[in-house]
């Protein structure tokens, strides 16, 4: 078997077109931006918060193969893309030659990230959660214009800053987000992402964490 490495998959032509056109479809249908940059950011931060609480490296690439890969099954469709993605993950890194074992821990975790059906059974799902869950920017929406008349672009839109922290000394993982209330209420925010903010808390927990959210310095959770 081989030793398949977040580098042989952020470097994967195949991977890297799956990815460019489900973005381009989710582009046609109105969602904020699912591209490189995203993949990129979730496999940093799923890969970094791992190592961070002393996952072996082995786990911690893997968070990064799965963090890069997750939304992959978009090329087939939104609806049910975790599950379509984990196929398609399964068929790639068994191509590639992943160990079986590996393969496994990825592809759960990939079937499991979206809020309508996620869970964080395993670590490296965990962390894709928090990784992705937590991914709210300005620099996601697409169109500036269209977030009068769309509550998710306006709200990413509305954020100028998100940090996900960890502090280990008080096993404590807090979502740090500047909002211009200006553009959009901190309500807003919870009446579009209160199911990722709870999965976000399962998810921590599952590490043995506790999960905080603070919006202009205001501890809301």
């Amino acid at each position: 078997m081989s030793q398949i490495t977040y580098k042989d998959i952020k470097n994967s032509e195949e991977v890297n077109t799956y990815i460019r056109q489900a973005d381009a479809s989710l582009e046609v249908m109105g969602y904020t931006e699912h591209n490189l940059a995203h993949c990129a950011k979730c496999a940093k931060v799923a890969g970094d918060l791992l190592k961070a609480l002393e996952y072996d490296d082995q786990t911690v690439e893997l968070a990064k193969i799965a963090g890069y890969m997750h939304d992959i099954g978009n090329v087939v469709n939104r609806a049910d893309h975790a599950q379509s993605g984990a196929i398609m993950a399964f068929r790639i890194l068994d191509k590639m030659g992943m160990d079986p074992k590996d393969t496994a821990r990825v592809v759960t975790a990939i079937g499991n990230h979206d809020e309508g059906t996620a869970f964080p059974v395993n670590e490296v799902a965990a962390a894709l959660i928090l990784a992705d869950k937590t991914d709210v920017r300005r620099s996601r929406v697409r169109d500036w214009h269209t977030i009068q008349s769309d509550i998710h672009d306006r709200v990413n839109y509305a954020v100028e800053k998100a940090e996900l922290k960890l502090d280990i000394a008080t096993k404590t993982v807090t979502l740090y987000l500047t909002i211009d209330t200006h553009i959009c209420a901190v309500m807003d925010y919870f009446e579009i992402f209160l199911n990722r903010m709870l999965l976000s808390r399962k998810a921590a927990e599952a590490l043995d964490l506790t999960f905080k959210l603070n919006i202009n310095n205001n501890i809301l959770l």
